[in-house]
């Protein structure tokens, strides 16, 4: 219902053909730049604040230029960047854009190597210098770097103190930079390395250039920047001697899928990206392991490089329950799955009257959940039908059996999506009022007094659209009851590794503990927990846990369900209302293989997670909690 700023899209594409054998066989030297546009508006779920693009030409002469990059702003920099990319190719006459020769030596991105970024912040801090790529320049060719990512790092702190140390001065405190200033000074290092390399093989002038662009030992690079850092990431990098790679992070966080033919390398965060954008079957698509590699040297010889030990299996439930695209067809089976197994939970609180009751949806992103809940329904009526029959003593008559099978589980399209609220409103009242008109419904789908109204969502987070928009709108069509299913557990906590999720007290499931706290006068758990939560905070991170999973201890599933309920109830709504959330076990048991469950459970698969959620939990007792305290 609340739309959640999703981790950021890469997507990556190494020719390794030259620019003619496109243009003989597929009609333009462009086929590379092209597919990344492509393969950057199928990934525009994952980023709406900005994009930007990166390309590499190998065979560039000294004063010209082999490294270009284009971002912007806004929901529509995918269009934007690449328009300036055609626009810069308007100068030139048709027959001498059309010819690869010419392109590949004079045309800006006529390249062989493309890196694309899709951003949303998971900082709050924007404008067009948080825009990936990120781009740190030199004189010699292989000390340029460019750098992009889907990321977030815990750990940042300690990073730059890192950095410091040894001297740099980032100009910018951001994971972002700071990766750049670091990685960039360990492939200077290893620019140095291979200097006195060929000196000692008595290699001189230009023949050193030479060497160094062709022997650049990227995983040496990767590995002694990577090793520090805490956080859920797939980061992907051009360095102007053309090498290309991307690295998953060790935890197995992030995800980046890739494949390789003898034309191309390409790598994107989701696999659809790749099935659509160059027609190929599931099975052919490879997922990048945790804490590897995948990197194309100058020359197009392509490896995988264990840069790290697997250090977890914590592979992002979400990016399964909400961010990536539903067309995957293990995501799509994950989704039905995730509707389906929450038929008992739905029929405990339609007190089993399925005959009066309508399901629908919210759209969008819970259609696919909605199909696999309308299924679980479908074959429970089916199965009664058939013990029904099985139960006559003797054959059932035409009158009988029409009866029986005319029964069927009702679902209609009750809730619409309707506008944006627009952000030229600034004034409270008028920003609610419109807030309310987010969505509409469907008039006359259901019968007053008489249906229940079972509408599912993939997560409830804050509640603030349930509240404003949401419960108003369905109780204008007078249901006996309003049952809001949410396909994934409630959210607990904050994600500290690429997902904008909001701070402790904006989840409504925290915020109705607190509530069930003070209500019952058990104030002391606020001010143990707040206490160890500090105490943790001064031992080594490798050995914190997570304090704040004592605020849930105290109270059962539904005792928080039914206190979101009274906090969220709009006033003058007094129809019955009833949230079921999925459980963690069957999260699991619908997506067994994605086990990051952090955000429901506060297990936090690294260290940095653990010390950020007990640094929240600090912050919101001293600025939050003890404000609400005065008055």
């Amino acid at each position: 219902m609340e739309e959640l700023k999703h981790e950021c899209g890469v997507a990556m594409i190494r020719l390794l053909k030259p620019l003619d054998y496109y243009q003989h066989k597929y009609g333009s030297w462009m086929y590379g730049l092209n597919k990344l546009y492509l393969m950057m508006e199928k990934e525009h779920n994952r980023g709406q604040e900005g994009a930007g693009m990166a390309c590499v030409k190998l065979n560039s002469v000294p004063g010209n230029e082999y490294m270009f990059r284009e971002r912007a702003e806004g929901s529509k920099a995918i269009t934007e960047i690449f328009g300036n990319v055609r626009k810069d190719f308007s100068q030139y006459p048709s027959e001498q854009l059309q010819d690869p020769y010419f392109a590949e030596k004079n045309v800006p991105f006529a390249g062989n190597l493309y890196m694309g970024h899709l951003r949303y912040s998971t900082t709050g801090k924007s404008g067009l210098q948080y825009v990936h790529p990120f781009l740190r320049r030199n004189n010699w060719r292989a000390k340029n770097l460019c750098l992009c990512g889907n990321f977030n790092m815990t750990n940042i702190d300690e990073i730059f103190e890192k950095i410091t140390n040894k001297g740099q001065h980032p100009r910018i405190y951001s994971d972002s930079y700071i990766m750049l200033e670091w990685m960039g000074h360990r492939l200077d290092r290893e620019v140095e390395r291979l200097f006195a390399e060929a000196e000692e093989m008595g290699l001189s002038n230009k023949n050193i250039t030479e060497y160094i662009d062709n022997n650049v030992n990227t995983a040496n690079v990767l590995r002694t920047t990577m090793e520090d850092f805490d956080g859920g990431y797939v980061v992907c990098g051009l360095t102007g001697s053309g090498e290309m790679f991307a690295m998953r992070d060790p935890w197995k966080i992030r995800p980046a899928y890739w494949y390789k033919d003898d034309e191309k390398v390409v790598l994107a965060s989701e696999r659809p990206v790749l099935q659509t954008c160059f027609e190929m079957e599931h099975d052919e698509i490879q997922e990048l392991k945790p804490g590897q590699a995948l990197i194309v040297k100058r020359n197009g010889e392509c490896s995988l490089e264990q840069i790290q030990p697997q250090k977890g299996d914590s592979a992002c439930s979400f990016e399964r329950i909400y961010f990536s695209r539903g067309n995957d067809v293990k995501i799509y089976k994950e989704r039905k799955q995730l509707g389906e197994q929450l038929l008992n939970p739905i029929l405990k609180a339609i007190d089993g009257d399925v005959a009066n009751t309508v399901f629908s949806f919210i759209p969008n992103t819970a259609e696919v959940a909605f199909y696999g809940m309308l299924r679980g329904f479908k074959k429970r009526l089916n199965q009664q039908k058939i013990e029904t029959i099985e139960a006559f003593d003797g054959k059932p008559t035409h009158e009988q059996l029409t009866e029986i099978l005319s029964q069927y589980v009702r679902s209609e399209k009750v809730a619409w999506k309707d506008i944006k609220l627009r952000t030229f409103i600034t004034e409270g009242n008028s920003r609610n009022d419109l807030a309310s008109h987010v969505y509409d419904v469907t008039y006359g789908s259901i019968r007053p007094g008489k249906d229940n109204l079972v509408i599912i969502d993939d997560s409830i987070v804050r509640g603030t659209t349930l509240k404003e928009s949401i419960i108003k709108i369905l109780n204008r069509l007078h249901p006996k009851k309003i049952v809001i299913v949410s396909s994934s557990p409630q959210i607990r906590y904050p994600d500290y590794y690429g997902i904008d999720m909001p701070s402790l007290e904006e989840f409504c499931a925290f915020r109705a503990a607190i509530q069930l706290i003070k209500d019952r006068g058990m104030y002391d758990i606020i001010e143990t927990t707040y206490h160890e939560c500090k105490n943790e905070l001064l031992k080594p991170k490798a050995e914190m846990v997570n304090c704040v999973k004592k605020i849930y201890k105290p109270f059962t599933i539904e005792e928080i369900n039914n206190k979101i309920v009274e906090m969220l109830r709009p006033e003058g709504v007094t129809t019955p209302i009833e949230i079921v959330f999925q459980s963690i076990e069957g999260l699991h048991e619908a997506i067994p293989e994605h086990k990051g469950d952090w955000y429901f459970t506060g297990d936090f698969p690294t260290p940095g997670g653990m010390r950020l959620v007990n640094a929240a939990f600090v912050r919101y007792v001293e600025e939050v909690y003890n404000n609400e305290q005065k008055f």
